[in-house]
């Protein structure tokens, strides 16, 4: 019987939930409140982070930013075009590899 394959880098966040439960409750409501603090759409606050995301080279921040900003309403078209515009910013080589771990979300949503 083959075995589900589990999302990418969501279950080393699961384990840290778990094991620390309150430094990920903080880190979460951080989140929430500097998303509300401005004018900006949810939607365009993760497609923001997933951009710093894949300036700073977080394999698991992209996940977890693509993961959100589907969620928020972002299409793969929206999210691979935030990625694109980074190339002339961090560099064609940093961009492809950002644009490889969306992809890891991406096509895995669309098998389920």
């Amino acid at each position: 019987m083959a075995k589900k394959k589990q999302k990418p880098g969501k279950k080393t966040y699961e384990v840290i939930a778990k094991k620390y439960p309150k430094v990920i409750k903080a880190v979460e409501a951080l989140g929430t409140t500097v998303r509300g603090a401005g004018p900006l759409d949810e939607k365009t606050s993760h497609l923001i982070q997933l951009a710093a995301a894949a300036a700073t080279g977080s394999e698991g921040a992209v996940h977890s930013h693509t993961r959100r900003a589907k969620k928020a309403g972002a299409t793969p078209e929206q999210i691979y075009h935030a990625l694109l515009l980074l190339i002339s910013t961090i560099g064609f080589p940093q961009a492809m590899a950002a644009l490889s771990w969306c992809r890891d979300i991406l096509e895995d949503d669309d098998k389920e």
